[in-house]
């Protein structure tokens, strides 16, 4: 049987293209900022919203959008002033969102199990409405990640540096948030929100093993997001295996192998660096 016969592998594979475009997108500048476990809390307090969603009987993707982005603006704006530390304002999310989603779930008389698809991701809970939403929030992700790129940029390498040259650095910090939030919402029916932040820094860790410069590390991260995304929702069809753990054993594969070829490719670049470093000095020599 052909796996594109049926209207729910439709829908989760134009999922997973989305889910493997947008979440490198936005991760490849928190990694840059050492950041890279924003995920995890965003994706916990998201839980909240989802169960929200179930309770109040609806979308439980734009309800967890909205929770997700509050969460992430109110974290920010901690880290920011500097009252608590970013670990405490991280593991306040953590287990406020997870153990608030359990809660409302229960008082609105409704079963933990309801929570499992969201939680570890399950291509069976793919709707059309929910396509429709995480088509619109990954075009915002994009629109922020490479529109703003240069912006971004300068904020992760440098805030100081950043803000001296005039650029809006508080309201760039919170843009950022935002678009991990939103990102967090697109992936949770694929991978799921407690292996969401995977797909944030693997494939971008991955891209870093082999690149050296932003733009490639972006574009190399997204094309290694996009092929474990497809491949292992494929693999959910044909060998039945949770979705959301098939694309992270994939991704962390991928970032073993690019590993191994790194150190080669590292070798082979420092014997061209000592090449032309020689050709130049005999050039000198001879002037």
């Amino acid at each position: 049987m052909d796996i594109l016969d049926y209207a729910f592998m439709q829908r989760a594979l134009i999922a997973a293209a989305l889910v493997g475009i947008t979440a490198p997108a936005i991760g490849t500048y928190l990694v840059q900022r050492r950041q890279a476990l924003m995920g995890d809390g965003l994706g916990h307090v998201a839980m909240t919203g989802v169960a929200l969603g179930f309770v109040l009987q609806t979308s439980p993707v734009w309800m967890a959008t909205l929770v997700a982005v509050v969460g992430a603006v109110g974290m920010e704006l901690i880290r920011a002033r500097g009252r608590t530390s970013g670990d405490v304002a991280l593991a306040m999310l953590f287990y406020g969102g997870l153990a608030g989603g359990v809660m409302i779930i229960n008082l609105g008389g409704g079963q933990t199990a309801s929570l499992l698809g969201s939680m570890f991701g399950s291509i069976t809970t793919v709707a059309a409405e929910d396509v429709t939403a995480m088509a619109i929030l990954a075009a915002f992700v994009l629109a922020v990640a490479v529109g703003l790129r240069r912006q971004l940029f300068a904020v992760c390498q440098d805030e100081e540096f950043a803000r001296v040259t005039g650029l809006p650095v508080r309201a760039l910090n919170l843009l950022m948030a935002v678009t991990a939030a939103v990102t967090v919402t697109v992936a949770m029916r694929i991978v799921g929100l407690l292996l969401v932040s995977a797909m944030l820094v693997i494939p971008v860790a991955a891209a870093q093993r082999i690149t050296r410069s932003f733009a490639t590390t972006l574009g190399l991260a997204m094309a290694i997001s996009v092929t474990v995304s497809l491949t292992g929702t494929a693999a959910t069809y044909y060998i039945n295996v949770p979705s959301g753990a098939t694309i992270v054993l994939l991704a962390i594969g991928v970032f073993m192998v690019l590993t191994a070829l790194s150190a080669p490719l590292a070798r082979r670049r420092a014997r061209a660096a000592r090449a032309t470093e020689e050709v130049c000095t005999r050039d000198d020599v001879k002037v």
